[in-house]
């Protein structure tokens, strides 16, 4: 069987930067280990899944190891695959994601495209050893999310410089690790380590803003703010912080059109 597929560049107003995701949009769910397998051969850190009920999509996110309960810029993506190629009418799509409830994509009139997206749940704790060893760089604060820790620094000179541990990294009981600081230019920098969904350092991470941005508005004392990932293909945000919901805005450009035998 034909299936089409879609690489988009998310984060990004050129190819080659942000963070590349595939989407392939069904008629209908094919087992999870088909998607699994799709993602793996894929060798992206996301490829979403899409099939339409109604009037919204459920969408699901599957990176080269696992399936993944949130993802930004795939979701930012696939908005782009359905307004350019599928011919979406409004400029609001719905989607629903089993893990992660309701999220929403707007359409707006300066070329981004905007998220609305659960925000997470987090808790300050004490230093963790671990942690620390596996980025190389005790931080100044230690903020558990629901699947990542967030880790925050005093200069984006500390962020650039960070050069993790990823055997280590690999071992800790979470998703990832969110390093983050105030920028010399946008509000703050980021970046994120996934290794153990097979994913050393993501390029721009879309869910980890969810985490970043409360964070930020508490010390910044802005609800809205602009965020660079400093990974090396980079990525540029637009985040809002609405109390239960986030909203992060970007742009996407096409890659790759094609089809796939399955």
């Amino acid at each position: 069987m034909k299936q089409k597929i879609y690489q988009i560049d998310a984060f990004t107003d050129t190819v080659f930067g942000g963070n590349p995701a595939a989407v392939c949009i069904l008629d209908e769910w094919p087992s999870s280990d088909l998607m699994q397998k799709i993602a793996q051969e894929n060798n992206l850190s996301e490829t979403a899944f899409v099939v339409q009920k109604n009037a919204a999509y459920e969408l699901r996110w599957f990176t080269p190891e696992t399936e993944v309960d949130l993802c930004g810029h795939a979701t930012l993506a696939t908005a782009y695959v359905l307004y350019n190629y599928h011919g979406h009418p409004e400029n609001t799509i719905q989607f629903y994601s089993p893990r992660s409830g309701k999220l929403f994509v707007e359409k707006m009139s300066n070329g981004y495209m905007t998220m609305d997206f659960p925000a997470d749940d987090t808790a300050s704790l004490r230093s963790i050893a671990e942690i620390n060893e596996a980025i190389g760089l005790t931080p100044i604060k230690t903020i558990k999310g629901k699947t990542d820790y967030l880790l925050i620094y005093n200069s984006q000179q500390e962020i650039e410089a960070i050069a993790p541990n990823f055997f280590l990294l690999d071992k800790l009981d979470c998703r990832g690790v969110i390093v983050s600081a105030p920028g010399d230019e946008v509000d703050f920098v980021s970046r994120a380590f996934f290794p153990k969904c097979g994913i050393p350092e993501d390029p721009v991470t879309g869910s980890a803003h969810t985490t970043l941005t409360p964070y930020w508005t508490k010390v910044l004392g802005k609800t809205k703010m602009t965020a660079k990932q400093l990974s090396v293909r980079g990525g540029d945000l637009v985040c809002e912080y609405l109390g239960e919901r986030i909203k992060i805005s970007g742009k996407a450009v096409p890659y790759l059109i094609g089809e796939i035998e399955i």
